[in-house]
């Protein structure tokens, strides 16, 4: 999951940054409007938390070009201004979600969990494969009920494969999906993280193909890639 910041103060998009690389999403962050703007035109983006009192291009003005692209990514609005205008606002132009400042990073993070969920046509938070079991809530995958040990790289891989179960990714789309701008990531570095997936799944039963020259595939089980709430 890829996430776009869009935030003129630094602190604040800097504590945001780090909370959301933790549970292991791809972050960039942008300062004013116009960059917010040009990152969402050129990028594909998962999820963008979009300030209102952005310089050089108000927050809103973002978010309406944004809808007129016809893009459908959750928007989550970061305000100081609680006015109910600005709310109406916000929403009105497609907004999903709204918060105020100041905000409880808990409360964000799970806004962003149920917004990413939601952007992927889910709403379900569990994603089971034969013994595996991911929580895109929670972020963590397990088997028999016990935890893996994965690291924020693999377990943005893991979801991605898991949620295109029986079809292949490409190391060029794996790349745009776990790496933020100025990520020295090569294709090589995608096949690193692979190899380290594979290896800690390879006792649950869980295969990862690779396709020369197409990419990987998180081979398909009968009866299992089930979403369940």
């Amino acid at each position: 999951m890829r996430i776009l910041i869009a935030e003129d103060d630094s602190i604040l998009a800097d504590g945001l940054s780090r909370s959301l690389r933790h549970n292991g999403y791809a972050v960039d962050a942008v300062r004013d409007g116009m960059a917010a703007d040009l990152a969402l035109a050129a990028q594909a983006f998962d999820l963008l938390i979009l300030d209102l009192g952005l310089p050089q291009l108000a927050g809103l003005e973002v978010l309406r070009r944004l809808r007129a692209r016809n893009a459908q990514l959750p928007v989550l609005i970061l305000t100081a201004a609680d006015s109910i205008e600005q709310r109406v606002k916000g929403l009105d132009l497609g907004a999903d979600d709204y918060m105020a400042k100041p905000f409880a990073l808990s409360e964000l993070e799970a806004r962003v969990r149920a917004l990413t969920r939601r952007g992927t046509g889910g709403g379900a938070s569990l994603i089971r494969h034969g013994r595996l079991v991911f929580d895109q809530a929670g972020r963590v995958a397990s088997v028999d009920g016990q935890a893996l040990d994965l690291s924020a790289r693999e377990i943005g891989l893991l979801e991605i494969l898991l949620m295109r179960s029986g079809r292949m990714v490409s190391k060029n789309q794996l790349v745009d999906h776990l790496c933020e701008w100025g990520d020295e990531v090569s294709t090589n570095a995608i096949e690193v993280y692979v190899h380290r997936l594979r290896k800690k799944l390879e006792p649950t039963g869980v295969r990862i193909m690779t396709v020369r020259g197409l990419g990987y595939c998180l081979e398909r089980d009968h009866g299992t890639g089930e979403l369940a709430h």
